[in-house]
């Protein structure tokens, strides 16, 4: 999967609904893998709180996770 941006929530909903639908997962199953209620992973497909995206004019790339080290990832930061 190459990088995917993300500008809006609505974007960012679209993305998590559409990798989730490529791996097979239901609504039910993704909030059972996030701790969180088949509602909550409603709320993230149709755009969440995420709407800060758009009021502070950022993007976000969605790509897949690295495999570096956890310190590595931290000294990031």
């Amino acid at each position: 999967m190459s990088d995917i941006i993300a500008r809006n929530a609505g974007q960012l909903g679209a993305i998590v609904r559409r990798i989730r639908k490529s791996r097979k997962l239901t609504q039910g199953r993704l909030g059972a893998l996030m701790s969180v209620r088949q509602a909550t992973v409603s709320k993230l497909e149709q755009g969440g709180p995420m709407d800060a995206l758009s009021a502070l004019d950022l993007e976000l790339v969605v790509r897949p996770r690295t495999k570096g080290q956890v310190q590595e990832i931290e000294d990031l930061f």
